[in-house]
């Protein structure tokens, strides 16, 4: 008869055995996850704060501050995806003024046409229809090749290749011409390396057209509002 009474004994203390593991991983589940919670909790001001000093400081790369004295991250609007752009997602759009008066507006693009695939970019376009700068905000060019298109990688740090684009409109440089000179337009390319440049050039020069067509809307959309319009097909 002990037999039985020594499975019953050992069954019992197995369940107890796993009742007191199940307590203990379940106390330390909610005690991870309350730590997790608080700690997001205390770190989400940072983090956000540093998202918006990462956008200024692109922001600032493409529009001198000198230019504006309007709050831009208050006025900005959202902007549906544009083909155009090169944008498949929701962008945010900045507006700068001066005075209450539109200066230029700050926007992300895209060139789907890299060496290596994506690039991204921001650019800043002033009212009067000039794109005042433009910047590679991401990409994976190849190292030492290609990614002179990125300021911090290009060689010429008296006058990176990028900057040939800054202060240059439609006016100068007529919007058939925004091609690398290799393809029969304006803009300089490196040698051994045209396909960066190439994407880069096209992509700046749908940017700045969509912008001077959809600029006088743009500008006048409340803040916060939403760009809706899309391309016809």
């Amino acid at each position: 008869m002990s037999e039985p009474i020594e499975i019953g004994q050992r069954e019992a203390g197995v369940f107890r055995i796993s009742a007191r593991t199940a307590g203990i991983m379940l106390a330390f589940t909610l005690v991870f996850t309350a730590l997790m919670a608080g700690t997001y909790k205390a770190t989400a001001p940072m983090v956000a704060a540093s998202a918006l000093a990462e956008k200024l400081r692109l922001i600032g790369e493409v529009l001198p501050g000198t230019l504006y004295d309007n709050d831009l991250m208050a006025d900005a609007i959202t902007l549906a995806p544009q083909k155009a752009l090169g944008l498949d997602d929701e962008t945010r759009l900045w507006r700068a003024r001066r005075n209450g008066a539109p200066v230029a507006l700050v926007l992300e693009a895209a060139a789907a046409d890299g060496y290596s695939g994506r690039i991204g970019l921001i650019v800043a376009v002033a009212a009067d229809g000039r794109l005042i700068a433009v910047r590679v905000t991401a990409h994976k060019e190849t190292p030492g090749l290609g990614d002179y298109i990125d300021p911090k990688k290009d060689r010429n740090k008296t006058r990176p290749w990028i900057t040939q684009f800054n202060n240059v409109g439609f006016d100068s440089v007529p919007q058939s011409k925004w091609r690398v000179k290799k393809d029969g337009g304006r803009f300089d390319q490196m040698s051994g390396a045209t396909i960066s440049a190439r994407a880069v050039t096209r992509a700046s020069g749908r940017a700045l057209a969509w912008t001077v067509e959809h600029k006088d809307k743009l500008f006048a959309l409340p803040a916060n509002g939403r760009f809706e319009e899309r391309e016809t097909p």
